[in-house]
């Protein structure tokens, strides 16, 4: 056989494997899931700052195909960002805000999904007398009157989230109004930069436990007291309501998704299974998956 006949023969031996080859692309380019959809959803601080949510959301962005955009800001303020459309969806622990919230028709659910505790902590030399209490009032009352001594101060998030709403409920509960006073320090800021002013100042604040334990490694403040029923940190979801945005292009369907995923059994799983030192950060507690929609139909 010539070089020139075998030359023909690999020539058109290549071209026909090239056509072939081609298909199997285009085959393999059209199982893509494509762009995913965008999310955004506005969250207390605590799920940010404790490392929960690098464990929950990339497994969703995966399961969903949707990239979720996270406001982590105080509850209060995320349940704002709620009413004024800027989000589809919120992970809040600020209880009967949240009933509001849905009694105004802004939310169209409130689903618990999982809890933590508060502990109130401080430095170890503990200038107040606090440690192995079991009472959050009586805490509050001894750091006040060595607060007022001049031996230490309180450092208050003062944001409008779930943790401040919970510390101003036990000042009152104490019979005292801090507000004003110099041994209480406002600092404005999130759960994070809340501990970390508490511990350059040696002072006591009260933190959920989550983000204390993850920050601990940074931390010379201990946990004084802690196991009050006051101390109870219930986290909810709530999709937001559509119909107060009807000129908005909410994401309500991947808000739904989220909501699936958390109180279901995947979701479940991550938050029981997530910790740090040992501890369990968070508890699932969800009564069943749902979509926290309601009567909600998500054609409309």
């Amino acid at each position: 056989m010539s070089g020139g006949c075998m030359k023909k023969k690999t020539v058109v031996g290549i071209l026909l494997v090239a056509m072939l080859a081609v298909p199997v692309v285009m085959v393999g380019m059209g199982c893509g899931k494509g762009k995913p959809s965008a999310l955004i959803m506005a969250t207390t601080t605590s799920t940010q700052d404790s490392g929960l949510l690098d464990v929950l959301l990339p497994e969703f962005e995966k399961k969903y195909n949707v990239k979720v955009k996270t406001l982590a800001v105080g509850s209060g303020e995320a349940m704002k960002i709620g009413e004024r459309g800027d989000a589809d969806v919120l992970m809040v622990h600020t209880p009967e805000a949240e009933q509001e919230f849905i009694k105004n028709g802004f939310g169209l659910e409130r689903v618990g999904f999982m809890y933590n505790d508060y502990v109130i902590v401080g430095p170890d030399a503990d200038p107040a007398g606090i440690k192995g209490g079991k009472s959050a009032v009586d805490a509050f009352k001894k750091i006040a009157a060595a607060g007022a001594a001049g031996a230490t101060v309180f450092v208050s998030r003062a944001d409008d989230s779930g943790t401040n709403t919970a510390e101003l409920k036990i000042w009152k509960e104490a019979g005292i109004s801090p507000k004003g006073q110099p041994w209480y320090v406002e600092t404005g800021q999130g759960m994070g930069e809340t501990l970390t002013i508490t511990n350059q100042k040696q002072g006591y604040t009260i933190a959920d436990r989550a983000t204390y334990l993850a920050m601990k490694a940074n931390l010379q403040l201990a946990i004084l007291v802690e196991g009050d029923k006051a101390l109870y940190n219930q986290y909810s979801a709530i999709v937001v309501n559509p119909a107060k945005h009807k000129s908005l292009k909410l994401n309500t369907k991947n808000a739904g998704d989220l909501v699936e995923f958390v109180t279901g059994k995947q979701g479940q799983d991550l938050i029981g299974s997530y910790k740090k030192y040992d501890v369990i950060l968070f508890h699932p507690n969800a009564k069943g998956e749902t979509r926290g929609m309601d009567d909600y139909k998500e054609s409309k």
